[in-house]
């Protein structure tokens, strides 16, 4: 199960009046944690939970703070301080050595659920929203705005006005043009991000459901026809790998109608040369910047290890990351995530 919000509002939409549920945000840490502010987790009664908080150490407990929610049907906040050796978390065994301060608030039709079934819809329609969380007076209702300043996931606390906003997107868009069968790792991956993924190939003989049977969608039709579909268009990242000059010129053709912001294509500099003699574009003429040759330089020359590298790409550039070793920063480990 993903831990995306997106996909845990999955498990709680249906469900949401089946049982009692439970929200549970951290709304601040400090030092070393698994999860940094805007972590969302929902518990339910029947003791199911969906999303995680810390890395296994503190859901138990989080079941039992909720319960608390339940029988008071009133919010509260629950603080876990590694650093404190009478605190909860040292009795817990967690070793990180921070603090983390979650936010449990009971999700009733009579709140509105907090809005959870609005953010659920924009995250649906890849609508990134802004949601916001009073400290002050946890018992009011999470506001949500479908016009955040930003479509990168971050948080932020007013320490002044006590609000907690987080900018939660949506599933990032991957299409894939191309469906050889070197494409299965990447997908394989992709999937394991919780990414939703296109596959399009116009080749008859290729894109046959039986052998993708992971993907979100399969689009086995001529590429002059697909310039103004949406999965092209709302598409955040393009990998192009057809292993055919034509096909891969037309795909470059495509994404020029796309609003991705990555466009990625597999083959050396050399053979790109080439597909750009059939493009109807020059390659600082892209909408978006070419990415060739495709990924990081993570050695191997695997399917899979190839797909690791594109992936990881992917991720930082979506993240809009250095795609650094950890340990090549002067901060610690903790204050470089919390960026993100």
């Amino acid at each position: 199960m993903s831990n995306r919000f997106q996909d845990i509002l999955s498990q709680w939409h249906p469900a949401k009046d089946e049982t009692d549920w439970a929200l549970a945000t951290i709304v601040q840490t400090k030092g070393s944690s698994y999860r940094k502010a805007g972590a969302h987790m929902m518990i339910n009664s029947l003791g199911q939970s969906f999303g995680m908080l810390s890395g296994g150490c503190l859901e138990a407990d989080l079941k039992r703070q909720a319960r608390k929610c339940w029988d008071s049907n009133q919010p509260h906040i629950v603080c876990y301080d590694m650093s404190d050796e009478s605190d909860i978390s040292w009795q817990l065994g967690i070793g990180c050595g921070g603090m983390v301060r979650v936010l449990i608030q009971p999700v009733t039709k009579d709140n509105n659920y907090h809005n959870l079934a609005e953010v659920y819809q924009a995250l649906t329609n890849h609508q990134p929203v802004s949601y916001s969380l009073d400290i002050n007076n946890p018992s009011s209702i999470n506001a949500l705005s479908l016009e955040p300043t930003t479509t990168v996931r971050s948080s932020s606390f007013n320490h002044h006005s006590q609000q907690f906003t987080s900018i939660i997107s949506s599933k990032p868009q991957l299409v894939i043009f191309g469906a050889g069968i070197d494409t299965l790792p990447l997908i394989s991956l992709a999937k394991t991000m919780a990414w939703n993924i296109t596959l399009i190939d116009e080749r008859s003989n290729y894109a046959r459901p039986s052998e993708f049977k992971s993907i979100n969608m399969m689009i086995n039709q001529s590429y002059q026809s697909l310039t103004n579909h949406a999965a092209i268009k709302n598409a955040d990242a393009i990998v192009i790998m057809h292993h055919n000059i034509e096909l891969d010129a037309k795909a470059i053709n495509l994404a020029q109608h796309s609003n991705a912001n990555y466009l990625g294509l597999l083959g050396p500099t050399h053979r790109t040369e080439r597909v750009f003699e059939h493009t109807n574009h020059k390659a600082d003429q892209l909408r978006c910047p070419l990415t060739n040759p495709i990924g990081l330089d993570l050695g191997g020359d695997l399917p899979e290890t190839i797909a690791l590298s594109i992936v990881s790409q992917i991720q930082a550039h979506l993240a809009q990351r250095s795609a650094k070793s950890l340990n090549q920063y002067n901060n610690t480990i903790a204050e470089v995530t919390d960026a993100s």
